[in-house]
């Protein structure tokens, strides 16, 4: 072979190396974050006639899965080539309404997350239940019925205290201003928790958190 062939080779055998790893990686990945949304809050931003099925309808939704995320020790992939379509069906949606009660959120979390962790579309959502009937929610954050302030740390302790195994260093809650907006927990690949620092440095330690009530 030439040099000048060679050298036109090179950039294109590096290109494919790349993608291969790129491709392996997508596939591989340390363990699980499951993020519960308060919905309250959520809720509280959305107005009008485009309101999400979460927060019209009849049914006064307080934690909901916000998504199941396979994570890197640091970072964590998104956005994986899966055998599976982009578009999640309807069929599929429904097994977790109860939990993820907006087809849209699912086809997002689907395509973001869920081709991320090697599963068929139904087995991430079987996953996605599984994980998210491992988490006991303390009463105390849970109720809705009115509204609640608490410091962030005194969240964090009474779901270590509700869920035997778990530790502050595998929690972290999320804020939007001054509200809870969401609780990030993570989670080995079978379900068994486990810490997490990356997860818990971005968590929000302020001292006066609100949960909205539900309306």
């Amino acid at each position: 072979m030439d040099q000048p062939f060679r050298a036109r080779m090179l950039p294109i055998a590096i290109l494919l190396l790349l993608s291969s790893a790129g491709l392996a990686k997508s596939q591989g990945f340390d363990f699980y974050v499951l993020s519960l949304s308060w919905s309250p809050t959520y809720c509280a931003t959305q107005k009008g006639p485009s309101r999400s099925p979460q927060c019209s309808g009849d049914e006064e939704f307080r934690f909901v899965v916000h998504g199941l995320w396979p994570q890197h020790e640091r970072g964590y992939p998104e956005y994986c080539r899966s055998q599976g379509p982009q578009r999640v069906p309807r069929s599929v949606g429904k097994i977790v309404f109860d939990i993820m009660p907006s087809m849209g959120l699912i086809g997002h979390q689907w395509r973001k997350h869920g081709s991320c962790s090697g599963l068929t579309q139904r087995g991430y959502f079987d996953a996605t239940r599984q994980a998210f009937e491992r988490i006991r929610i303390p009463p105390k954050v849970s109720d809705g019925e009115a509204r609640l302030t608490l410091p962030a740390a005194e969240i964090e302790r009474s779901f270590v205290a509700a869920n035997p195994g778990m530790s502050t260093s595998g929690i972290a809650i999320r804020c939007e201003g001054q509200r809870l907006k969401e609780i990030r927990i993570c989670l080995t690949k079978d379900f068994r928790f486990r810490d997490c620092a990356e997860v818990d440095r971005g968590g929000c330690r302020l001292d006066r958190v609100e949960l909205p009530p539900a309306e």
